[in-house]
């Protein structure tokens, strides 16, 4: 029966190259994102730590929400996630694909 187990590592690496445990992972309750704890969710899911309807459950995200962190993430880095420069990336990256 060891092979339904599914195993999870202990730690990633974050988006900083630091290790990322569970332990260290944002609180649940947070009101407020920062690009570093978007980045920390997503090096989470990414990385193995988490599945992402856990993610979506314990930080109370919508699917469509993860996934617009983990596209940015993908596209431009951390510098992806700031809500003050989507529009930018929105253009740069609709340029690109015409």
């Amino acid at each position: 029966m060891i092979e339904n187990q599914i195993i999870k590592p202990l730690k990633v690496i974050g988006p900083l190259g630091e290790p990322l445990s569970f332990d260290n992972l944002p609180p649940a309750s947070l009101n407020r994102w920062v690009i570093r704890r978007k980045a920390e969710v997503v090096a989470a899911v990414n990385g193995g730590l988490l599945t992402i309807e856990e993610a979506c459950a314990r930080y109370n995200l919508t699917l469509e929400e993860f996934a617009s962190w983990q596209r940015a993430v993908d596209r431009s880095g951390m510098q992806g996630l700031r809500v003050t420069r989507l529009q930018h990336y929105r253009d740069l990256y609709e340029r690109e694909f015409r």
